[in-house]
């Protein structure tokens, strides 16, 4: 008899736990996401990072399909045949290609909640500096993608600064310098505010670009994009290194329109990239100026926290420590910082409420 009831109990709880499991597909699991410039990542609340995607998609020009997005549409930059084009729907942080975006997203979310149903809340990031009609377009893009309205919106260098591990809702100066694929992001937070910040749209890709000028400028040899990042996660450095290193790199000849192999070196690649490099210095520069005494006296004893890509080029921390006077120190997950921060604003939801917006609260 006793057995009987115990077999019951335990049928009747594992029932809700799969009816629940199912319910949570349905409705689907909450989510954040970093929508960069250069890479995409999901957090799934309960579960962290679940997916980490470069934001490319290619895209059959004839009937507008997408044919791949990700990783697998990254390797088809520079690659493709006259009917599929790889477009990269976001840049300088905001969304160039609303339709591509959206769809991207979608796909995104499909990957994550295997319902076709799934209505996940869901949290976006964006750069501090962007516009409302900007902000819109993302939150848009979200909702049109699949995700339940309203889409709440964190801005990026309080995501980076909590995702760091700053204690954003202290009254104490927390600085943080998230340096993306289009943007660099850079913020005084005390109390759970922005207390001072500076957007610059300078980030990974425009050291790329700058790579890319300077060799068909030196050597009038022409580079892809993949190459010219590859270069800089190679040989870039913003300050002298122990050691100069030195590679081969493969283009096409500007001259004779032939494939070239010419060899450069760190001293080069870092010449080409100080312009972009200086405008993110300055842009740390102007933040330091508008913080209030007080903050400052803070950030002088906690130092300055350099969070995402571009806080792995080489020599980047010695080059701020020596433009500013500042300590420097690099987030322990640089890369996933974002994300991090803004999968915790979900888990910890009512707590961090306040550093999120909405289409309905505005």
């Amino acid at each position: 008899m006793a057995g009987n009831i115990f077999s019951s109990i335990s049928s009747s709880i594992s029932n809700s736990i799969a009816s629940r499991d199912s319910l949570s597909n349905i409705v689907g699991r909450d989510m954040a996401v970093d929508l960069g410039t250069a890479n995409t990542l999901v957090y799934v609340r309960g579960e962290g990072i679940v997916l980490n995607e470069p934001s490319v998609v290619a895209i059959n020009v004839k009937d507008g399909r997408p044919v791949a997005v990700g990783a697998e549409a990254k390797r088809m930059i520079g690659r493709t045949p006259s009917h599929i084009q790889a477009i990269r729907p976001l840049r300088d942080g905001v969304i160039a290609d609303f339709d591509i975006c959206e769809k991207m997203l979608r796909y995104f979310i499909q990957k994550v909640h295997t319902s076709k149903w799934a209505k996940p809340r869901m949290v976006i990031c964006v750069p501090s500096g962007i516009t409302p009609v900007e902000q819109r377009a993302v939150q848009e893009a979200a909702e049109f993608a699949g995700a339940r309205r309203p889409a709440y919106i964190i801005e990026e260098p309080m995501a980076a600064a909590i995702g760091a591990g700053l204690p954003v809702q202290e009254p104490t100066g927390n600085m943080i310098v998230d340096i993306g694929g289009g943007t660099t992001e850079v913020a005084v937070i005390s109390l759970g505010g922005v207390v001072a910040s500076q957007s610059a749209r300078v980030g990974g890709d425009a050291l790329d670009a700058a790579i890319i000028n300077y060799i068909k400028k030196e050597y009038s040899l022409a580079l892809g994009e993949r190459t010219a990042e590859e270069v800089k996660m190679a040989l870039g450095s913003a300050w002298p290194l122990e050691v100069e290193l030195h590679a081969e790199i493969r283009g096409r000849d500007l001259v004779t329109g032939l494939p070239k192999t010419i060899v450069t070196t760190t001293e080069e690649i870092r010449e080409a990239i100080e312009e972009p490099v200086a405008a993110i210095v300055d842009a740390v520069k102007v933040t330091l100026d508008k913080t209030p005494p007080e903050l400052s006296a803070d950030i002088m004893e906690q130092g300055v926290v350099l969070a995402g890509g571009g806080a792995l080029l080489h020599g980047i921390s010695e080059r701020l420590e020596h433009e500013t006077g500042m300590p420097i120190v690099i987030a322990q997950n640089p890369l996933f910082a974002v994300a991090i921060g803004s999968g915790q604003s979900l888990e910890e939801f009512d707590a961090l409420k306040g550093v999120l917006f909405s289409s309905t609260i505005n």
